[in-house]
């Protein structure tokens, strides 16, 4: 609830939107009132997820946010971002899963290093 506390939402709001999310992702109920180090890391990440989407950004930075995330919590990552896309925030990410940068990104920047060539090596050195 801290990024929306911290903007002003009053605690029923917060709660009710972290409560949202914890339950779309799939936290169970019984781990919320739980100190975070207490879950498991694929737990970890979830709840480090639903934090990020807590609030409207206008910018998020996202570094593999589907990565070792199973199928059905991966779909509401992407669901995620996909809404917060629509809420007119502009996303930034690091996708090595080309399935998910394709269901989200509007533009695509490979940073794949080009070859060099023997010669430019050589010449290089």
């Amino acid at each position: 609830m801290e990024p929306a506390l911290a903007r002003g939402w009053s605690k029923a709001n917060a709660q009710s939107r972290a409560e949202h999310l914890l339950t779309r992702l799939n936290i169970p109920q019984r781990l919320w009132q739980l100190a975070p180090g207490t879950f498991s890391g694929g737990e970890q990440q979830r709840v480090n997820i639903a934090r990020g989407f807590m609030v409207d950004w206008p910018v998020m930075l996202l570094d593999e946010p589907t990565a070792s995330l199973d199928d059905s919590n991966r779909q509401v990552v992407l669901e995620l971002m996909n809404e917060a896309k629509a809420a007119g925030a502009a996303l930034i990410g690091i996708f090595h899963d080309r399935a998910a940068r394709e269901a989200v990104a509007d533009r695509h920047f490979d940073m794949t290093p080009a070859p060099v060539a023997q010669e430019e090596y050589a010449h290089a050195r």
